[in-house]
């Protein structure tokens, strides 16, 4: 029964790599598993979790690439590494929304007080 339960989780944790099959953030996971040299559950499991923790917007892939080639500079390994690459692109996120709540707050043609409250709103919101 065990093995049988076993088996059941391998197979779904397998389940969102066959349905995000080539997408970025997929291709993304199967290259870090890939430097990681894992295989068999440990890879399926790490592209697992790897896909659903991707960013899903492809400006948002390429900035995870680029964090990833900042870590790779620093010459980053192992949880340094990682951590330093969820930062990375959490901070880039924020500053984006930041970016373009600044943006809309000009469209707006806001200025003063207005503009930082409805900057401070739009960033709460995202």
């Amino acid at each position: 029964m065990t093995v049988f339960l076993m088996g059941m989780g391998v197979a779904h944790s397998a389940t969102p790599t066959v349905q995000g099959a080539g997408s970025a953030a997929e291709q993304a996971c199967e290259a870090q598993a890939a430097a990681k040299k894992l295989a068999g559950a440990a890879k399926t499991s790490f592209i697992g979790k790897c896909v659903k923790t991707a960013p899903a917007a492809d400006g948002a892939s390429a900035k995870a690439t680029q964090c990833e080639k900042a870590a790779a500079d620093k010459k980053l390994a192992g949880a340094a590494k990682n951590s330093f690459i969820q930062k990375c692109v959490k901070t880039d996120a924020a500053a984006d929304k930041a970016s373009q709540c600044e943006k809309a707050a000009a469209d707006k043609k806001l200025a003063g007080a207005a503009k930082n409250s409805f900057i401070q709103k739009c960033v709460k919101t995202a």
